[in-house]
Protein backbone atom coordinates (compact mmCIF):
# COMPACT_ATOMS: atom_id res chain seq x y z
CA UNK A 1 0.00 0.00 0.00
CA UNK A 2 0.92 3.83 -0.69
CA UNK A 3 0.74 5.82 2.28
CA UNK A 4 -0.63 9.40 1.61
CA UNK A 5 1.70 12.00 2.83
CA UNK A 6 -1.02 14.68 3.25
CA UNK A 7 -2.26 13.37 6.61
CA UNK A 8 0.83 14.16 8.67
CA UNK A 9 3.06 16.29 6.93
CA UNK A 10 3.62 19.91 6.42
CA UNK A 11 2.56 21.85 3.83
CA UNK A 12 5.95 22.88 2.70
CA UNK A 13 8.22 19.65 3.54
CA UNK A 14 7.89 16.12 4.26
CA UNK A 15 7.85 14.67 8.01
CA UNK A 16 11.71 13.98 7.17
CA UNK A 17 12.38 17.92 6.46
CA UNK A 18 10.45 19.63 8.55
CA UNK A 19 10.20 20.39 12.34
CA UNK A 20 7.15 18.82 14.00
CA UNK A 21 5.27 20.65 16.60
CA UNK A 22 5.37 20.79 19.88
CA UNK A 23 3.58 18.29 22.23
CA UNK A 24 0.06 19.44 22.61
CA UNK A 25 0.29 22.37 20.03
CA UNK A 26 -3.25 23.66 18.47
CA UNK A 27 -1.93 25.79 16.37
CA UNK A 28 -0.15 25.38 13.63
CA UNK A 29 -0.53 27.40 10.53
CA UNK A 30 1.93 25.44 8.36
CA UNK A 31 -0.44 22.10 8.38
CA UNK A 32 -2.48 21.10 5.37
CA UNK A 33 -4.63 18.11 5.57
CA UNK A 34 -6.52 16.75 2.51
CA UNK A 35 -8.44 13.64 2.69
CA UNK A 36 -7.35 10.72 0.09
CA UNK A 37 -9.13 9.92 -2.69
CA UNK A 38 -9.40 7.27 -4.99
CA UNK A 39 -9.17 3.67 -4.13
CA UNK A 40 -6.00 2.87 -2.75
CA UNK A 41 -5.93 1.73 0.76
CA UNK A 42 -3.67 3.98 3.23
CA UNK A 43 -5.16 1.85 6.27
CA UNK A 44 -5.65 -1.95 6.48
CA UNK A 45 -9.73 -1.99 5.07
CA UNK A 46 -11.94 0.66 4.61
CA UNK A 47 -13.18 0.07 7.74
CA UNK A 48 -10.65 2.07 9.27
CA UNK A 49 -10.05 3.85 6.07
CA UNK A 50 -13.37 5.47 6.31
CA UNK A 51 -12.94 7.01 9.58
CA UNK A 52 -9.36 7.88 8.41
CA UNK A 53 -10.62 9.79 5.49
CA UNK A 54 -13.51 11.34 7.32
CA UNK A 55 -11.46 12.77 10.04
CA UNK A 56 -9.00 14.27 7.76
CA UNK A 57 -12.01 15.99 5.14
CA UNK A 58 -13.18 17.63 8.38
CA UNK A 59 -9.81 19.63 8.19
CA UNK A 60 -9.27 20.37 4.57
CA UNK A 61 -9.32 23.86 4.23
CA UNK A 62 -12.81 23.64 2.11
CA UNK A 63 -14.49 22.51 4.61
CA UNK A 64 -12.97 23.76 8.09
CA UNK A 65 -12.96 27.39 9.49
CA UNK A 66 -9.77 27.25 11.25
CA UNK A 67 -7.78 24.49 10.29
CA UNK A 68 -4.53 25.49 11.43
CA UNK A 69 -6.43 25.60 15.15
CA UNK A 70 -8.01 21.91 14.09
CA UNK A 71 -11.38 24.11 14.69
CA UNK A 72 -13.74 22.35 11.92
CA UNK A 73 -17.15 24.78 13.14
CA UNK A 74 -18.65 26.92 15.79
CA UNK A 75 -15.88 29.01 16.34
CA UNK A 76 -14.36 26.18 18.92
CA UNK A 77 -15.24 22.61 17.81
CA UNK A 78 -12.45 20.72 17.01
CA UNK A 79 -11.68 17.69 15.00
CA UNK A 80 -8.88 16.28 17.63
CA UNK A 81 -7.53 17.71 20.97
CA UNK A 82 -4.22 19.01 19.46
CA UNK A 83 -1.83 17.79 16.75
CA UNK A 84 0.43 15.51 19.02
CA UNK A 85 -3.79 13.49 19.69
CA UNK A 86 -4.22 14.11 15.55
CA UNK A 87 -1.00 12.42 14.41
CA UNK A 88 -1.50 9.69 17.05
CA UNK A 89 -5.16 9.05 15.66
CA UNK A 90 -4.41 8.64 12.07
CA UNK A 91 -1.30 6.13 12.66
CA UNK A 92 -3.60 4.41 14.76
CA UNK A 93 -6.16 3.79 12.29
CA UNK A 94 -3.81 2.83 9.60
CA UNK A 95 -2.94 -0.18 11.96
CA UNK A 96 -5.84 -0.70 13.46
CA UNK A 97 -7.69 -4.66 12.72
CA UNK A 98 -10.89 -5.12 11.90
CA UNK A 99 -11.41 -6.91 14.98
CA UNK A 100 -10.06 -3.83 16.98
CA UNK A 101 -11.49 -0.35 18.39
CA UNK A 102 -9.90 2.95 19.33
CA UNK A 103 -11.33 4.52 22.20
CA UNK A 104 -11.05 8.65 22.08
CA UNK A 105 -11.88 10.90 24.83
CA UNK A 106 -11.94 14.47 24.21
CA UNK A 107 -10.37 14.10 21.07
CA UNK A 108 -7.23 12.35 22.46
CA UNK A 109 -6.86 8.37 21.49
CA UNK A 110 -6.85 6.52 24.84
CA UNK A 111 -6.75 3.07 24.10
CA UNK A 112 -6.70 0.42 21.41
CA UNK A 113 -9.25 -2.84 22.65
CA UNK A 114 -9.92 -6.19 20.79
CA UNK A 115 -13.29 -6.32 20.04
CA UNK A 116 -15.18 -8.26 17.25
CA UNK A 117 -15.88 -7.24 13.33
CA UNK A 118 -19.82 -6.06 14.70
CA UNK A 119 -18.13 -3.53 16.84
CA UNK A 120 -17.52 0.34 15.85
CA UNK A 121 -14.04 0.53 15.20
CA UNK A 122 -14.02 3.78 17.05
CA UNK A 123 -15.87 5.17 20.11
CA UNK A 124 -15.60 8.68 20.71
CA UNK A 125 -16.76 10.68 23.55
CA UNK A 126 -16.38 14.71 24.00
CA UNK A 127 -16.60 17.29 26.55
CA UNK A 128 -19.10 15.56 28.68
CA UNK A 129 -18.51 16.85 32.08
CA UNK A 130 -20.24 15.56 35.27
CA UNK A 131 -23.65 17.90 35.79
CA UNK A 132 -22.58 20.32 38.28
CA UNK A 133 -19.25 20.68 37.07
CA UNK A 134 -21.04 21.47 32.90
CA UNK A 135 -20.11 24.89 33.07
CA UNK A 136 -18.40 26.86 29.90
CA UNK A 137 -15.90 27.96 33.49
CA UNK A 138 -15.14 24.59 34.29
CA UNK A 139 -15.01 23.51 30.63
CA UNK A 140 -12.45 25.97 29.58
CA UNK A 141 -9.99 25.70 32.69
CA UNK A 142 -9.86 22.00 31.64
CA UNK A 143 -9.54 23.15 27.99
CA UNK A 144 -6.42 24.84 28.70
CA UNK A 145 -5.08 22.41 31.11
CA UNK A 146 -5.10 19.94 27.42
CA UNK A 147 -7.60 17.49 29.33
CA UNK A 148 -10.48 18.22 27.17
CA UNK A 149 -12.03 20.10 23.59
CA UNK A 150 -15.06 20.63 22.79
CA UNK A 151 -16.69 18.48 19.46
CA UNK A 152 -19.91 20.56 18.23
CA UNK A 153 -21.45 18.04 17.04
CA UNK A 154 -20.29 16.68 13.97
CA UNK A 155 -16.73 17.98 14.04
CA UNK A 156 -15.14 16.02 17.14
CA UNK A 157 -16.87 12.48 15.34
CA UNK A 158 -15.19 13.30 12.00
CA UNK A 159 -18.52 13.16 9.99
CA UNK A 160 -19.03 17.77 9.07
CA UNK A 161 -19.28 17.84 5.45
CA UNK A 162 -19.12 21.77 5.15
CA UNK A 163 -21.87 23.72 4.80
CA UNK A 164 -24.48 21.15 2.89
CA UNK A 165 -24.35 19.85 6.39
CA UNK A 166 -27.28 21.48 7.74
CA UNK A 167 -28.79 22.80 4.11
CA UNK A 168 -31.44 20.74 3.94
CA UNK A 169 -32.75 20.74 7.46
CA UNK A 170 -32.78 24.71 7.63
CA UNK A 171 -34.37 24.39 3.63
CA UNK A 172 -36.69 22.21 5.38
CA UNK A 173 -37.26 24.55 8.31
CA UNK A 174 -38.12 27.55 6.22
CA UNK A 175 -40.41 25.25 3.95
CA UNK A 176 -42.24 25.15 7.03
CA UNK A 177 -42.60 28.43 7.78
CA UNK A 178 -43.89 28.99 4.33
CA UNK A 179 -46.67 26.80 4.54
CA UNK A 180 -47.32 27.55 8.08
CA UNK A 181 -47.59 31.60 7.29
CA UNK A 182 -46.76 32.38 3.61
CA UNK A 183 -48.96 30.20 1.23
CA UNK A 184 -46.28 27.52 0.59
CA UNK A 185 -43.37 29.81 -0.56
CA UNK A 186 -41.30 32.70 0.35
CA UNK A 187 -41.43 34.85 -2.86
CA UNK A 188 -42.45 37.90 -1.81
CA UNK A 189 -40.99 37.77 1.41
CA UNK A 190 -37.79 38.98 3.08
CA UNK A 191 -35.87 37.05 5.78
CA UNK A 192 -33.34 39.25 8.32
CA UNK A 193 -30.75 36.77 9.98
CA UNK A 194 -27.31 37.14 12.00
CA UNK A 195 -24.87 34.63 11.49
CA UNK A 196 -22.81 32.84 7.81
CA UNK A 197 -20.49 30.94 9.41
CA UNK A 198 -20.33 27.09 9.07
CA UNK A 199 -23.69 26.58 9.99
CA UNK A 200 -25.27 29.60 9.37
CA UNK A 201 -23.90 29.98 6.04
CA UNK A 202 -27.07 27.69 4.98
CA UNK A 203 -29.50 29.74 5.97
CA UNK A 204 -29.18 32.60 2.67
CA UNK A 205 -29.21 29.28 0.35
CA UNK A 206 -32.20 27.84 2.10
CA UNK A 207 -34.04 30.89 1.90
CA UNK A 208 -33.82 31.33 -1.88
CA UNK A 209 -34.07 27.66 -2.05
CA UNK A 210 -37.54 28.61 -1.27
CA UNK A 211 -37.63 31.20 -3.75
CA UNK A 212 -37.39 34.25 -0.59
CA UNK A 213 -35.10 37.60 -0.09
CA UNK A 214 -32.74 37.06 2.42
CA UNK A 215 -30.69 39.77 4.26
CA UNK A 216 -27.78 38.46 6.32
CA UNK A 217 -25.61 40.05 8.92
CA UNK A 218 -22.19 39.14 10.06
CA UNK A 219 -19.64 40.76 11.60
CA UNK A 220 -16.53 38.54 9.85
CA UNK A 221 -16.55 39.93 6.17
CA UNK A 222 -14.24 36.82 5.50
CA UNK A 223 -17.21 34.73 6.38
CA UNK A 224 -19.55 36.39 4.24
CA UNK A 225 -17.03 36.19 1.09
CA UNK A 226 -16.40 32.48 1.35
CA UNK A 227 -20.16 31.89 0.92
CA UNK A 228 -20.41 33.53 -1.66
CA UNK A 229 -17.51 32.49 -3.30
CA UNK A 230 -19.23 28.67 -2.41
CA UNK A 231 -22.44 29.92 -4.23
CA UNK A 232 -24.43 29.68 -0.36
CA UNK A 233 -24.26 33.35 -0.59
CA UNK A 234 -25.43 35.47 -4.30
CA UNK A 235 -24.12 38.96 -2.74
CA UNK A 236 -21.47 40.56 -0.26
CA UNK A 237 -22.64 44.71 0.49
CA UNK A 238 -20.53 46.90 3.02
CA UNK A 239 -23.44 49.65 2.60
CA UNK A 240 -26.88 48.55 4.75
CA UNK A 241 -29.09 50.70 2.16
CA UNK A 242 -27.39 49.77 -1.02
CA UNK A 243 -28.30 46.05 0.44
CA UNK A 244 -31.63 46.80 1.96
CA UNK A 245 -32.16 48.29 -1.63
CA UNK A 246 -30.97 44.76 -3.48
CA UNK A 247 -33.40 42.70 -1.18
CA UNK A 248 -35.99 44.58 -1.06
CA UNK A 249 -36.13 44.92 -4.62
CA UNK A 250 -36.20 41.22 -5.18
CA UNK A 251 -39.05 40.98 -2.82
CA UNK A 252 -40.75 43.12 -4.81
CA UNK A 253 -40.59 40.67 -7.93
CA UNK A 254 -41.18 37.20 -6.18
CA UNK A 255 -37.61 36.44 -6.66
CA UNK A 256 -34.85 34.62 -4.42
CA UNK A 257 -31.74 36.75 -3.55
CA UNK A 258 -29.47 37.03 -0.95
CA UNK A 259 -27.19 39.57 0.66
CA UNK A 260 -24.57 39.59 2.79
CA UNK A 261 -23.94 42.91 5.06
CA UNK A 262 -21.16 42.94 7.18
CA UNK A 263 -22.31 44.47 10.47
CA UNK A 264 -22.94 43.36 14.19
CA UNK A 265 -26.51 41.87 14.57
CA UNK A 266 -26.89 43.44 18.00
CA UNK A 267 -26.67 46.78 15.98
CA UNK A 268 -28.03 46.36 12.53
CA UNK A 269 -31.47 44.36 13.64
CA UNK A 270 -32.54 47.18 16.54
CA UNK A 271 -31.55 50.04 13.66
CA UNK A 272 -33.59 47.64 10.95
CA UNK A 273 -36.81 47.51 13.36
CA UNK A 274 -36.93 51.34 13.66
CA UNK A 275 -37.33 51.33 9.79
CA UNK A 276 -39.91 48.34 9.70
CA UNK A 277 -42.11 50.20 12.55
CA UNK A 278 -41.48 53.21 10.36
CA UNK A 279 -42.91 51.31 7.63
CA UNK A 280 -39.99 52.49 5.41
CA UNK A 281 -40.08 48.50 4.54
CA UNK A 282 -41.82 45.16 5.77
CA UNK A 283 -39.45 42.04 7.13
CA UNK A 284 -41.31 39.18 7.00
CA UNK A 285 -39.33 36.49 8.91
CA UNK A 286 -36.34 37.26 11.16
CA UNK A 287 -34.04 34.35 12.38
CA UNK A 288 -30.26 34.04 13.53
CA UNK A 289 -27.45 31.41 13.78
CA UNK A 290 -24.93 33.45 15.42
CA UNK A 291 -21.82 31.95 17.26
CA UNK A 292 -24.27 32.25 20.52
CA UNK A 293 -23.82 29.34 22.13
CA UNK A 294 -20.84 30.21 23.25
CA UNK A 295 -20.18 33.93 24.07
CA UNK A 296 -16.67 34.04 23.62
CA UNK A 297 -17.69 33.24 20.13
CA UNK A 298 -20.20 36.38 20.02
CA UNK A 299 -19.01 39.52 19.06
CA UNK A 300 -19.97 42.48 21.60
CA UNK A 301 -20.93 45.69 20.37
CA UNK A 302 -18.20 47.66 22.50
CA UNK A 303 -15.36 45.40 20.59
CA UNK A 304 -13.87 45.22 17.19
CA UNK A 305 -12.82 42.05 14.62
CA UNK A 306 -9.77 42.78 15.80
CA UNK A 307 -9.09 43.41 19.38
CA UNK A 308 -11.99 40.18 19.79
CA UNK A 309 -9.31 37.52 20.64
CA UNK A 310 -7.57 39.17 23.02
CA UNK A 311 -10.38 40.88 24.87
CA UNK A 312 -12.16 37.22 25.05
CA UNK A 313 -8.69 35.72 26.46
CA UNK A 314 -7.84 38.64 28.93
CA UNK A 315 -11.01 38.31 30.77
CA UNK A 316 -13.50 35.59 29.90
CA UNK A 317 -16.08 36.84 32.40
CA UNK A 318 -15.97 40.56 31.67
CA UNK A 319 -16.30 39.88 27.75
CA UNK A 320 -19.01 37.44 28.38
CA UNK A 321 -21.16 39.84 30.13
CA UNK A 322 -20.45 41.93 27.38
CA UNK A 323 -21.95 39.49 24.76
CA UNK A 324 -24.88 38.56 26.90
CA UNK A 325 -25.88 42.48 27.01
CA UNK A 326 -25.36 42.58 23.38
CA UNK A 327 -27.42 39.45 22.94
CA UNK A 328 -30.00 41.06 24.77
CA UNK A 329 -30.21 43.84 22.29
CA UNK A 330 -29.91 41.47 19.67
CA UNK A 331 -33.39 39.46 20.99
CA UNK A 332 -35.28 42.10 21.62
CA UNK A 333 -35.14 43.49 18.66
CA UNK A 334 -36.73 39.98 17.60
CA UNK A 335 -38.97 39.60 19.82
CA UNK A 336 -40.30 43.39 18.78
CA UNK A 337 -40.11 42.48 15.37
CA UNK A 338 -42.96 39.24 16.56
CA UNK A 339 -44.72 42.12 18.60
CA UNK A 340 -44.86 44.24 14.96
CA UNK A 341 -46.11 40.74 12.62
CA UNK A 342 -43.08 39.65 11.82
CA UNK A 343 -42.40 35.52 11.85
CA UNK A 344 -39.88 34.49 14.37
CA UNK A 345 -37.77 31.78 15.54
CA UNK A 346 -34.86 30.65 17.19
CA UNK A 347 -32.56 28.48 15.06
CA UNK A 348 -30.63 26.38 18.07
CA UNK A 349 -27.91 28.52 19.04
CA UNK A 350 -28.92 29.36 23.14
CA UNK A 351 -29.08 33.19 21.94
CA UNK A 352 -32.76 33.61 23.95
CA UNK A 353 -31.02 32.24 27.07
CA UNK A 354 -27.72 33.99 26.65
CA UNK A 355 -30.16 37.00 26.52
CA UNK A 356 -32.19 36.70 29.07
CA UNK A 357 -29.24 35.94 31.35
CA UNK A 358 -27.83 39.74 29.84
CA UNK A 359 -31.18 40.99 31.67
CA UNK A 360 -33.65 40.59 28.83
CA UNK A 361 -37.03 38.92 30.47
CA UNK A 362 -38.73 38.69 27.26
CA UNK A 363 -36.43 36.36 25.69
CA UNK A 364 -38.71 33.26 24.95
CA UNK A 365 -41.32 34.76 24.00
CA UNK A 366 -40.30 33.42 20.18
CA UNK A 367 -39.89 29.64 19.71
CA UNK A 368 -37.48 27.52 18.65
CA UNK A 369 -37.83 25.67 15.23
CA UNK A 370 -38.10 22.33 16.65
CA UNK A 371 -41.47 22.86 18.23
CA UNK A 372 -42.84 25.29 15.96
CA UNK A 373 -42.03 23.83 12.95
CA UNK A 374 -39.91 20.39 12.61
CA UNK A 375 -41.49 18.08 15.57
CA UNK A 376 -44.10 16.14 13.35
CA UNK A 377 -41.68 14.93 11.12
CA UNK A 378 -39.46 13.67 14.26
CA UNK A 379 -42.37 11.73 15.26
CA UNK A 380 -42.19 9.86 11.60
CA UNK A 381 -38.44 9.15 12.93
CA UNK A 382 -37.45 11.95 9.80
CA UNK A 383 -34.12 13.32 9.78
CA UNK A 384 -30.76 14.07 8.33
CA UNK A 385 -29.20 11.29 6.65
CA UNK A 386 -25.70 12.33 5.04
CA UNK A 387 -23.24 10.08 2.58
CA UNK A 388 -19.76 10.81 1.41
CA UNK A 389 -18.00 9.49 -1.74
CA UNK A 390 -15.15 7.92 -0.39
CA UNK A 391 -13.67 8.40 -3.78
CA UNK A 392 -13.64 11.78 -3.97
CA UNK A 393 -15.60 11.46 -7.75
CA UNK A 394 -18.49 13.81 -8.04
CA UNK A 395 -19.72 11.52 -10.67
CA UNK A 396 -20.70 9.20 -7.16
CA UNK A 397 -23.15 11.49 -6.05
CA UNK A 398 -24.45 11.78 -9.02
CA UNK A 399 -25.25 8.19 -9.10
CA UNK A 400 -26.40 7.83 -5.74
CA UNK A 401 -28.62 11.11 -6.28
CA UNK A 402 -30.35 9.36 -9.44
CA UNK A 403 -30.45 5.75 -7.34
CA UNK A 404 -32.06 7.58 -4.64
CA UNK A 405 -34.76 9.00 -7.31
CA UNK A 406 -35.63 5.40 -8.57
CA UNK A 407 -35.94 4.17 -4.83
CA UNK A 408 -38.41 6.57 -4.08
CA UNK A 409 -40.00 7.77 -7.05
CA UNK A 410 -43.29 9.12 -5.23
CA UNK A 411 -41.43 11.28 -2.91
CA UNK A 412 -41.52 14.39 -5.25
CA UNK A 413 -40.21 16.63 -2.15
CA UNK A 414 -37.00 14.85 -2.01
CA UNK A 415 -36.44 15.04 -5.84
CA UNK A 416 -36.75 18.87 -5.94
CA UNK A 417 -34.34 18.90 -3.03
CA UNK A 418 -31.94 16.18 -4.69
CA UNK A 419 -32.30 18.36 -7.97
CA UNK A 420 -31.77 21.87 -6.54
CA UNK A 421 -28.94 20.18 -4.87
CA UNK A 422 -27.40 19.08 -7.04
CA UNK A 423 -27.61 22.58 -9.13
CA UNK A 424 -26.86 24.92 -6.29
CA UNK A 425 -24.53 22.95 -3.85
CA UNK A 426 -21.07 23.18 -4.52
CA UNK A 427 -19.25 20.38 -2.53
CA UNK A 428 -16.67 21.59 0.19
CA UNK A 429 -14.20 18.42 0.76
CA UNK A 430 -15.02 15.10 -0.44
CA UNK A 431 -18.07 15.18 -2.62
CA UNK A 432 -21.27 15.03 0.00
CA UNK A 433 -25.09 14.89 -0.20
CA UNK A 434 -27.69 15.16 2.41
CA UNK A 435 -30.88 14.30 2.71
CA UNK A 436 -33.96 13.70 4.85
CA UNK A 437 -35.27 10.32 5.43
CA UNK A 438 -37.43 8.58 8.19
CA UNK A 439 -38.34 5.47 9.67
CA UNK A 440 -38.36 2.39 7.34
CA UNK A 441 -36.32 4.52 4.39
CA UNK A 442 -32.76 4.67 6.11
CA UNK A 443 -32.25 1.69 5.78
CA UNK A 444 -33.23 0.79 1.87
CA UNK A 445 -31.03 3.61 1.13
CA UNK A 446 -28.00 1.91 2.88
CA UNK A 447 -29.01 -1.02 1.04
CA UNK A 448 -28.88 0.67 -1.98
CA UNK A 449 -25.50 2.23 -1.56
CA UNK A 450 -24.20 -0.70 -0.42
CA UNK A 451 -25.56 -2.56 -3.99
CA UNK A 452 -24.20 0.54 -6.26
CA UNK A 453 -20.30 -0.36 -4.20
CA UNK A 454 -20.84 -4.00 -4.92
CA UNK A 455 -22.15 -3.80 -8.74
CA UNK A 456 -19.03 -0.99 -9.12
CA UNK A 457 -21.47 1.51 -10.19
CA UNK A 458 -19.79 3.51 -7.91
CA UNK A 459 -16.13 4.02 -7.68
CA UNK A 460 -15.09 3.09 -4.19
CA UNK A 461 -17.13 2.95 -0.76
CA UNK A 462 -20.20 5.06 1.10
CA UNK A 463 -19.58 6.75 4.37
CA UNK A 464 -23.30 7.26 5.74
CA UNK A 465 -23.68 9.51 8.44
CA UNK A 466 -25.70 12.01 10.02
CA UNK A 467 -26.27 15.23 11.68
CA UNK A 468 -26.67 14.63 15.89
CA UNK A 469 -29.89 16.94 15.40
CA UNK A 470 -31.77 13.85 14.58
CA UNK A 471 -35.37 12.65 15.83
CA UNK A 472 -34.28 10.34 18.90
CA UNK A 473 -30.08 11.09 19.38
CA UNK A 474 -30.57 14.26 21.30
CA UNK A 475 -31.65 15.79 24.59
CA UNK A 476 -31.24 19.72 23.74
CA UNK A 477 -34.03 21.76 25.90
CA UNK A 478 -33.43 24.59 23.63
CA UNK A 479 -33.36 23.10 20.71
CA UNK A 480 -34.37 19.42 19.70
CA UNK A 481 -36.38 18.73 22.53
CA UNK A 482 -37.92 22.07 23.56
CA UNK A 483 -41.76 21.78 24.67
CA UNK A 484 -41.77 18.35 24.90
CA UNK A 485 -45.55 17.52 25.24
CA UNK A 486 -44.79 15.35 28.36
CA UNK A 487 -42.25 17.83 29.84
CA UNK A 488 -39.58 15.61 29.20
CA UNK A 489 -36.80 18.26 28.01
CA UNK A 490 -34.06 17.90 29.69
CA UNK A 491 -34.24 13.89 30.26
CA UNK A 492 -30.87 12.87 28.74
CA UNK A 493 -31.44 8.60 28.79
CA UNK A 494 -32.24 8.88 24.92
CA UNK A 495 -28.92 10.02 23.17
CA UNK A 496 -27.33 7.39 26.05
CA UNK A 497 -29.79 4.78 25.16
CA UNK A 498 -29.13 5.67 21.09
CA UNK A 499 -25.70 5.57 21.69
CA UNK A 500 -25.67 2.39 22.71
CA UNK A 501 -27.97 1.02 20.31
CA UNK A 502 -26.16 2.12 17.42
CA UNK A 503 -22.77 0.64 18.94
CA UNK A 504 -25.08 -2.30 19.09
CA UNK A 505 -25.99 -2.45 15.78
CA UNK A 506 -23.17 -2.39 13.06
CA UNK A 507 -22.00 1.14 13.23
CA UNK A 508 -18.70 1.62 11.80
CA UNK A 509 -18.18 4.48 14.52
CA UNK A 510 -19.95 6.13 17.50
CA UNK A 511 -19.74 9.51 19.39
CA UNK A 512 -21.42 10.56 22.32
CA UNK A 513 -20.77 14.71 22.93
CA UNK A 514 -22.21 17.58 25.41
CA UNK A 515 -22.93 21.12 24.70
CA UNK A 516 -23.27 20.63 20.76
CA UNK A 517 -24.48 24.09 19.13
CA UNK A 518 -26.33 24.98 22.18
CA UNK A 519 -23.28 25.07 24.69
CA UNK A 520 -22.09 23.45 28.10
CA UNK A 521 -24.52 22.02 29.97
CA UNK A 522 -27.66 22.34 27.44
CA UNK A 523 -27.39 19.21 25.90
CA UNK A 524 -26.38 15.54 25.07
CA UNK A 525 -26.65 14.47 22.37
CA UNK A 526 -25.17 11.02 20.03
CA UNK A 527 -23.84 10.06 16.60
CA UNK A 528 -23.17 7.68 14.16
CA UNK A 529 -21.57 6.33 10.85
CA UNK A 530 -21.75 3.50 9.04
CA UNK A 531 -19.87 1.88 6.18
CA UNK A 532 -21.40 1.08 2.29
CA UNK A 533 -18.45 -1.24 1.30
CA UNK A 534 -20.70 -3.43 -0.58
CA UNK A 535 -19.96 -6.85 0.93
CA UNK A 536 -22.79 -8.97 3.02
CA UNK A 537 -21.33 -8.21 6.32
CA UNK A 538 -22.03 -4.59 5.58
CA UNK A 539 -25.31 -5.13 4.33
CA UNK A 540 -26.56 -6.77 7.42
CA UNK A 541 -24.70 -4.21 9.51
CA UNK A 542 -26.60 -1.32 7.91
CA UNK A 543 -30.37 -2.73 7.59
CA UNK A 544 -30.39 -2.96 11.49
CA UNK A 545 -28.34 0.64 12.32
CA UNK A 546 -30.16 2.54 10.11
CA UNK A 547 -33.25 0.80 11.17
CA UNK A 548 -32.77 0.98 14.70
CA UNK A 549 -31.74 4.78 14.93
CA UNK A 550 -34.62 6.20 13.80
CA UNK A 551 -36.60 4.43 15.19
CA UNK A 552 -35.45 5.62 18.48
CA UNK A 553 -37.07 8.49 17.07
CA UNK A 554 -40.30 6.79 16.48
CA UNK A 555 -40.29 5.15 20.39
CA UNK A 556 -38.89 8.75 21.81
CA UNK A 557 -41.86 10.76 20.78
CA UNK A 558 -44.06 7.48 21.58
CA UNK A 559 -42.92 8.12 24.89
CA UNK A 560 -43.61 11.64 25.27
CA UNK A 561 -47.04 11.19 23.67
CA UNK A 562 -47.16 12.12 20.17
CA UNK A 563 -50.33 10.67 18.19
CA UNK A 564 -48.39 10.68 15.03
CA UNK A 565 -45.75 9.12 16.86
CA UNK A 566 -47.72 6.19 18.37
CA UNK A 567 -49.22 5.73 14.54
CA UNK A 568 -45.92 5.37 12.54
CA UNK A 569 -44.95 2.89 15.46
CA UNK A 570 -48.39 0.81 14.77
CA UNK A 571 -47.96 1.24 11.17
CA UNK A 572 -44.51 0.24 10.59
CA UNK A 573 -44.17 -2.07 13.38
CA UNK A 574 -41.80 -0.83 16.13
CA UNK A 575 -42.35 -2.44 19.04
CA UNK A 576 -43.11 -0.61 21.66
CA UNK A 577 -43.62 -3.19 25.19
CA UNK A 578 -45.76 -0.79 26.64
CA UNK A 579 -48.19 -0.07 23.75
CA UNK A 580 -48.47 -4.22 23.04
CA UNK A 581 -51.67 -6.17 24.79
CA UNK A 582 -53.52 -2.70 24.78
Amino acid sequence: MTTHTTDTTHATGTAADSARPAAHTRHDPSRSIRAPRGTELTAKSWQTEAPLRMLMNNLDPEVAEHPEDLVVYGGTGRAARDWESYDAIVATLKDLEDDETLLVQSGKPVGVFRTHEWAPRVLVANSNLVGDWATWEQFRKLDAEGLMMYGQMTAGSWIYIGTQGILQGTYETFAAVATKRFGGTLAGTLTLTGGCGGMGGAQPLAVTLNDGACLIVDVNETRLRRRAAKRYLDEVELDLDRALEKVLAAKAEGRGLSVGYVGNAAEVFPALLERHRAGEFTVDIVTDQTSAHDPLSYLPVEHTMEDWEAAAQADPAGFTAKAQASMAAHVQAMVEFQDAGAEVFDYGNSIRDEARQGGYDRAFEFPGFVPAYIRPLFCEGLGPFRWVALSGDPEDIRVTDEALKELFPEKEHLHRWLDAAAERVEFEGLPARICWLGYGERHQAGLLFNRLVAEGKVSAPIVIGRDHLDSGSVASPYRETEAMADGSDAIADWPLLNALTATGSGASWVSLHHGGGVGMGRSIHAGQVSLADGTELAAQKLERLLTNDPGMGVIRHVDAGYDRAVEVAEERGVRIPMHENR
